[in-house]
């Protein structure tokens, strides 16, 4: 009997060792990316553009993770720009995928966050310990570090290739001393103390997606003083709403206001919206993977794509061209960004976000965003994830950083790249 009952149990933990990552929660995976909405605000450099490219390549390390468990869908080598290779699995073994996936998140983490804390070293360390203890007893020894193995090569190999981008390590090239200023009547001038703008090279870093940094946006209204000027009325909405704001346009604007060092930043934002409705749906790990891994790409091109904008035109800011044309005195309800305002990155973001949710959940999804009650904000509900997404742009109107017309262009922006993510090859040809 003692015989019998030892191989049972053998052949059950083998079996579950066996199991394919829909079999699991998407537990690790909402773990990982919450720690990141963590570290982003407390981690030296992690600017907007910077957070969103670690959320894009641990995007593609969760998903590469998990990919040998899921039968329908295929890795993304071949699929994503330059992105070549990946370890391969042994066919004969079995693999743990949560393992796996624990792994692999950490280690990637810990490349593309290289300036975190001593403290936050410990929170990652902490995280990586639990899920192992947690299941150190759900497959044999070696499974189990074999998964572990496994999922820390392709976190480094996800990670090699990030370093081809134009942007590894870019928290310490936010701010580039040998950049020099564009000068010239009505182009971006500094509106702070920090003369450098950020991330001036950005827009030539290379894309997840082919094609998704090349654009089609009409350019800018001409920076003319005229009162019949389309730059002059456009900044004048700016100032009229500014000076008369309703307090749920101050709500809005500061909800969405996600500043870097002390917030998420917007691309947070994106994941943490991704986060709460991959919890309320209880998404399975292979699907969780996956629409982590297309946020994250959509929000790094977006990024990317804003960017190349951003300096292409270099237009200046509402606060000084209103202060030059229509009031010096005013200022704006959020303090001004110090890089080009054409077009809007939250916008961009948003638009992108919004458009691979809409894909994967539905265009009438209603849901409620708690990203920042933590913070003493009331949360936001909204019925479809284009709604927030226009919210999000108007914001910037709202806060008086940005013109309407740089919202507007960035949403479309935004989505065209989301489309493109969308219509990527995740799935086997047939599945």
């Amino acid at each position: 009997m003692i015989l019998i009952v030892c191989v049972l149990g053998m052949f059950l933990q083998k079996s579950v060792a066996q199991r394919p990552t829909k079999d699991y929660s998407n537990e690790v995976a909402t773990a990982w990316f919450n720690l990141q909405l963590q570290l982003i605000p407390t981690t030296q450099g992690f600017t907007p553009p910077v957070a969103s490219r670690a959320l894009g390549y641990s995007g593609l390390a969760l998903y590469e993770s998990v990919v040998n468990g899921m039968p329908d869908y295929q890795s993304l080598t071949g699929v994503l720009n330059e992105f070549k290779t990946i370890p391969k699995i042994e066919s004969s073994k079995t693999y743990h995928w949560v393992l796996c996936a624990n792994a692999a998140q950490a280690t990637i983490i810990k490349s593309l966050y290289a300036k975190i804390s001593k403290a936050n070293v410990i929170r990652i360390d902490s995280l990586r310990e639990a899920f192992e203890r947690k299941y150190q007893n759900d497959a044999d020894k070696e499974t189990i570090l074999r998964s572990i193995k496994l999922g820390e090569a392709i976190a480094k190999t996800v990670f090699e290739y990030s370093k081809a981008d134009g942007g590894h390590e870019g928290y310490d090239k936010n701010f580039p001393k040998d950049y020099k200023n564009i000068t010239g009547a009505c182009v971006w001038t500094p509106t702070s103390d920090q003369q450098i703008p950020l991330q001036p090279f950005w827009g030539k870093n290379r894309p997840f997606v082919k094609g998704n940094t090349d654009f089609e946006l009409p350019n800018p209204p001409r920076c003319e003083a005229g009162i019949t000027s389309l730059m002059y009325s456009q900044a004048l909405e700016v100032y009229s709403v500014g000076k008369n704001l309703s307090n749920e346009q101050m709500a809005i604007a500061k909800y969405w206001s996600d500043d870097a060092g002390k917030t998420f930043t917007p691309p947070g934002h994106a994941i943490s919206i991704t986060s709460q409705i991959v919890a309320k749906e209880n998404l399975t790990l292979d699907k969780a993977a996956e629409i982590f891994c297309k946020v994250g790409i959509a929000a790094a091109d977006a990024f990317i794509s804003c960017w190349k904008c951003k300096f292409m035109h270099n237009v200046l800011r509402p606060v000084s061209y209103i202060r030059t044309t229509i009031d010096r005195t005013w200022t704006p309800l959020l303090d001004t960004p110090p890089f080009p305002e054409y077009t809007s990155g939250h916008a961009s973001v948003s638009g992108a976000t919004a458009q691979v949710l809409s894909d994967f959940f539905g265009f009438n999804y209603h849901f409620i965003d708690n990203s920042h009650v933590s913070r003493g904000l009331k949360s936001r509900t909204f019925d479809s994830f284009y709604e927030f997404a226009d919210e999000a742009a108007i914001s910037r109107l709202y806060g008086g950083i940005h013109y309407r017309n740089s919202n507007e262009q960035g949403l479309k922006n935004g989505k065209r790249i989301g489309k493109n993510v969308c219509e990527l090859k995740f799935k086997v040809k047939g599945a």
